[in-house]
């Protein structure tokens, strides 16, 4: 009996230090980290497309977070800095990512700050970018025979658009594309260090 107290007391000690070290530790050294000083926090329609875009998994195909140059050259297919751990301060869960089947958004609203653009690429990707992989989400939209107000309507080019009658974005498409939009980190970070550029050496 006093063997398996032994065994269950150290079972529990070893969990606990587990938890401590790899979890615990580390959030509250994480949470400890500041927003960058020009990181702006979501606005409520951002805040609600955000939430739309965790739901359909967006992650599972493209990053949010460029990375340094000793590991990929991600700053030259022009997707910006790299990212530190105070642009997400107001992200939770992350939208880190670990798949790029398409690339990475860390800054599309910066690159891509249409938002006709955005709701067309939503719509059929192929339509604005030929050979895009990327699937439709027609869902997010509405065919009717004409706009009613207030209707944003999306310019869909043939062949890829309906035969007849125009495509309208619903409400899910706008708050999503408000979120993409908003994903533009190309201010300067406080904390990144840039190493200055040395000069060559000079021959002899």
């Amino acid at each position: 009996m006093n063997r398996l107290a032994v065994i269950l007391f150290g079972a529990v000690a070893i969990l606990l230090l587990t938890s401590l070290t790899m979890v615990v530790d580390p959030y509250l050294e994480i949470g400890a980290i500041p927003p960058e000083s020009k990181l702006q926090p979501y606005t409520i329609d951002e805040g609600k497309g955000r939430d739309i875009y965790v739901s359909l998994g967006c992650m599972y195909c493209h990053s949010q977070q460029p990375r340094d140059p000793s590991f990929a050259p991600d700053g030259l297919r022009g997707w910006g800095r790299v990212s530190t751990p105070g642009d997400y301060a107001y992200d939770y869960p992350h939208q880190l990512g670990t798949m790029r089947t398409g690339p990475d958004l860390f800054n599309i609203g910066a690159r891509q700050p249409s938002r006709a653009w955005q709701l067309t690429h939503l719509y059929n990707a192929r339509s604005v970018v030929p050979g895009s992989i990327m699937p439709g989400y027609p869902f997010l939209f509405q065919v009717k025979d004409s706009p009613g107000p207030g209707d944003v309507v999306v310019q869909v080019a043939p062949p890829y658009g309906p035969s007849s009658g125009v495509v309208v974005a619903k409400p899910d498409a706008l708050l999503l594309v408000s979120y993409l939009l908003g994903l533009d980190h190309t201010y300067p970070s406080d904390t990144l260090v840039v190493e200055a550029p040395t000069a060559p050496e000079a021959k002899p």
